[in-house]
């Protein structure tokens, strides 16, 4: 009979973040950590934890998911929706692992939490949920209308992690994030390119998070000891930047000449439709709740900060 008390992570969602959150995770001895990946790592890549069990499986194909069940105390959601579609499917068969049917009935009972059950899931979301909000300052009372289409199947994702919560006894928080960048994570290969970016009376605002403080705002929201409830955290840095702005930062700082300015209307002929899909939403986001909630502290609390330690350091 499998222990009720396993006290495990299990990471959904095993990519850079994931990664991130598991090393920072590995130098606490007491914490067991289970990664789902689709196929084993080859021998010598990550996990590099010993610690960091793998257990394969699909978020496309619930069956393979059947280990999931009673596997872990909280789970770590970082797993992005399918490409298509209206419905989260990946999130709905994980939750599906979470809690099996038993005779067409789930194994939990409403409003009480059953043993094998998880405690918490953190998922990651997207600050997309909100759609374009015309360059408003915004927080979480922001009522969600997402306006893509990926940023439609995070809400049916969340929207489905709360009910799911809620009738199973299960705190659910949810970190929503905007461009998650880094080291290895800049759009330097764009405006190499020359890609246009929008001219400023045409641009719109773009927010960030360094993936090491999206990681340590994922550690914070598992610690809590909170009641079972429904929480909702923007994980923002604070970076109050129009994209073309943000552009012209990195150019500067690797020593590539600025992209070119164009019209709305020019852009819409040169770039791509997926790229142009973030250009047409413009929004500032607080952070507020999470540093008063969370105590949370970044690493690099703007990007002008991360670029010039960075480059400090030689990194860049």
């Amino acid at each position: 009979m499998m222990n009720t008390k396993i006290r495990k992570i299990l990471i959904v969602g095993f990519g850079d973040i994931g990664r991130r959150v598991a090393d920072k995770l590995a130098a606490s001895r007491h914490q067991s950590m289970v990664a789902l990946m689709r196929r084993a790592p080859p021998i010598g890549t990550p996990p590099r934890d010993a610690r960091v069990e793998v257990v394969r499986g699909d978020l496309s194909r619930r069956r393979s998911l059947e280990k999931l069940y009673g596997i872990a105390e909280t789970v770590l959601h970082f797993a992005p929706p399918p490409s298509r579609g209206k419905v989260d499917t990946h999130t709905q068969n994980l939750l599906s692992a979470l809690q099996p049917q038993q005779r067409g009935r789930p194994l939990a009972t409403t409003f009480a939490r059953a043993p094998m059950l998880p405690r918490r899931i953190v998922y990651i979301s997207t600050t997309g949920v909100y759609g374009n909000c015309m360059g408003e300052w915004i927080d979480e009372s922001r009522p969600l209308k997402a306006e893509s289409a990926r940023a439609k199947r995070r809400v049916d994702a969340e929207r489905r992690l709360q009910k799911w919560g809620r009738l199973n006894g299960v705190a659910i928080t949810v970190l929503r994030a905007p461009g998650i960048y880094a080291e290895d994570r800049l759009p330097i290969e764009r405006i190499r390119r020359g890609i246009p970016a929008l001219m400023r009376d045409e641009d719109g605002f773009t927010n960030h998070i360094h993936a090491d403080d999206l990681a340590n705002a994922a550690i914070l929201a598992m610690k809590q000891q909170w009641p079972k409830r429904f929480r909702v955290f923007n994980v923002v840095d604070d970076s109050r930047l129009l994209m073309g702005d943000y552009f012209d930062l990195l150019a500067d700082a690797f020593r590539v000449a600025r992209p070119p300015r164009v019209s709305r209307r020019e852009a819409e002929a040169q770039i791509s439709p997926m790229q142009l899909s973030f250009m047409r939403e413009s929004r500032r986001i607080g952070n507020a709740r999470i540093k008063r909630e969370l105590a949370w502290s970044m690493r690099y609390p703007s990007v002008q900060q991360f670029l010039a330690e960075s480059a400090c350091d030689q990194k860049i």
